[in-house]
């Protein structure tokens, strides 16, 4: 489905009148157009409908040739066809449209007219049909729809409601009109309705509805009650495990929601939604990184998960350089500074960047990122920069962008912006000649040389960290060069504590980071140990120790 016209667009009242001028010219088909354009901006409006009547009485043929479908048809265009559908006698199949153009814009009311609100619609569908229409409309709504958003959903409620008062008994009907409420707020019509189909039809999907309903009106209890009767329907849907798992887990139940779990996951150790949750448990239960590399692993290596799931950013939002920027770091140069680079292609003073990378990274530069794999996708928008811009950007940071972010930085903290370039910049590194070789690659080269340089060198070792994270090979290297930053940083007694602190917890997000060098950082970062560790004494000694690789020892 396309989307409209930019900004530009005329209002739906000139587009009315355009229409209209079209229709005494007998010119139908820019007529069809500009009623489209109306609908689109202005989709309850009557005039718009009536305009939209004329023109279906002008063409003789109920105006449904006028809107034709195509594999890329304008949203207007949809709704349209669906009103004449329905002024046609074809409801059901208007009101697919309807629900089609909602998934396309669930903000918008598309459904908010007399034919979708009457009685006499649920005549003509049946309960079944409408079953089917609830669901497809809360497959395309978040659970629960903001407040300011409700307004569209109202209309399916009005027709929920219809529905039930001519088949109140009808459990399939009840326990999708169960899920819409609870989507748009209706908690205790939701906790009725859904009571009223388990009553009607026990079964699985109805013990869920109900299940979901209670949950969502605090009664946590009787919601985890409702899911085990769900399991004991049908044992093998290891979604609800995952469902009940979770619950028990944002209610501090943690043992119990983990046992859930490994159930699952014993009846099938690949079922998506029980290893995206059995992680984000495990990363609660104790903070190791290496559940959340895990996972981004899983979900590297099986891109058809069976729905889209949000575990890994979850755990991630917040946390320092899992999700987003450490704040500024005491004793830091925030002025452009020249690059202390020695490699072949580097220089030690750096032009400024073009004009081009100074629009790209301005682009894509933030504060937040959902995980570390998230950051790398978004920085190939600077895959094509050669290297000089690249470094340019680190010598001369560019002005803000003109945004709220960028007058917000501006204003207030212009340090945290050099440093937000230089995060993103250095994951532009790492989009550098991808084709060679990382241990031999510029790349590399230029984040190791960079991670010597005090004004970027939590920015480099975080670049170093995120490749970490999407390429498995490389994890023991850039462990070690983190390994060794921090306990140069550690042993330094010179070193701003914020830029310790900081230092700590990125190595804390580093993949396979060796257990010493990890019990340090959660030292240095204010970290509770994780259970089982023993005492630090001579970890910072061991840890700084020239790094020699193990040969294998010669036969006997």
């Amino acid at each position: 489905m396309a989307e409209g016209t930019d900004d530009r667009a005329l209002p739906a009242t000139e587009e009315l009148a355009l229409a209209r001028e079209a229709l005494v010219a007998g010119d139908l088909t820019h007529a069809a157009d500009h009623v489209a354009n109306a609908l689109a901006r202005a989709p309850t409006l009557p005039e718009v409908h009536e305009t939209l009547a004329r023109l279906a009485a002008a063409s003789g043929s109920g105006g449904l040739d006028l809107f034709p479908l195509h594999h890329h048809t304008f949203v207007g265009a949809v709704v349209a066809r669906a009103h004449l559908l329905a002024a046609a006698g074809r409801p059901a199949e208007g009101l697919d449209l309807l629900v089609a153009a909602a998934a396309h814009a669930p903000r918008t009311d598309w459904a908010g007219v007399p034919w979708v609100t009457s009685t006499e619609l649920v005549e003509h569908l049946g309960p079944d049909r409408v079953a089917r229409v609830l669901m497809q409309v809360c497959a395309a709504a978040p659970d629960p729809v903001p407040r300011s958003d409700r307004a569209a959903l109202a209309p399916y409620l009005t027709l929920a409601r219809n529905a039930i008062t001519v088949h109140p008994e009808h459990a399939l009907l009840l326990g999708t009109a169960s899920a819409l409420a609870r989507r748009a707020g209706e908690v205790p019509l939701a906790v009725r309705w859904a009571s009223r189909g388990v009553r009607a039809a026990p079964s699985k999907m109805g013990e869920v509805w109900l299940g979901y309903a209670l949950r969502s009106a605090g009664r946590t209890r009787e919601g985890l009650a409702a899911l085990r009767r769900a399991v004991d329907h049908d044992p093998e849907d290891l979604a609800v495990y995952a469902d009940i798992a979770g619950t028990l887990a944002d209610h501090g139940r943690l043992d119990e929601a983990l046992s859930w779990i490994e159930q699952a996951l014993a009846r099938n150790p690949s079922f998506d939604c029980a290893v995206h949750t059995a992680h984000r448990l495990r990363f609660q239960r104790d903070g190791d990184v290496g559940h959340l590399v895990a996972l981004a692993d899983y979900i590297r290596d099986n891109p058809d998960d069976s729905h889209e799931h949000s575990d890994l950013a979850e755990c991630c939002r917040g946390r320092p350089w899992l999700g987003q920027l450490t704040p500024p770091t005491a004793g830091l140069a925030v002025r452009p500074q020249p690059l202390p680079l020695t490699g072949p292609e580097s220089a030690s003073t750096t032009p400024p960047p073009s004009t081009e990378a100074a629009r790209r990274l301005r682009q894509v530069a933030h504060l937040a990122w959902p995980h570390p794999p998230a950051a790398y996708d978004t920085a190939v928008a600077l895959a094509t920069l050669d290297l000089n811009d690249l470094l340019g950007l680190l010598a001369h940071p560019p002005q803000t962008p003109d945004n709220p972010l960028g007058r917000v930085l501006s204003g207030q903290d212009p340090a945290l912006w050099v440093r937000c370039v230089q995060v993103w910049t250095c994951l532009g590194l790492l989009h550098h000649r991808t084709d060679e070789p990382w241990a031999t690659s510029t790349r590399r080269q230029v984040l190791v040389e960079l991670a010597q340089a005090a004004e970027v060198t939590e920015a480099a070792l975080f670049a170093l960290m995120t490749a970490a994270w999407v390429d498995p090979s490389i994890r023991p290297d850039v462990a070690r060069l983190v390994t060794q930053q921090l306990a140069a940083v550690a042993g330094d007694q010179r070193a701003p504590l914020p830029v310790t602190v900081s230092l700590a917890h990125l190595a804390l997000a580093t993949p396979d980071l060796d257990p010493e060098c990890a019990a340090l950082a959660r030292m240095l970062a204010g970290v509770p140990a994780q259970p089982g560790q023993g005492p630090l004494r001579g970890l910072l000694a061991r840890l700084r120790r020239p790094f020699r690789p193990r040969l294998p020892s010669p036969p006997p």
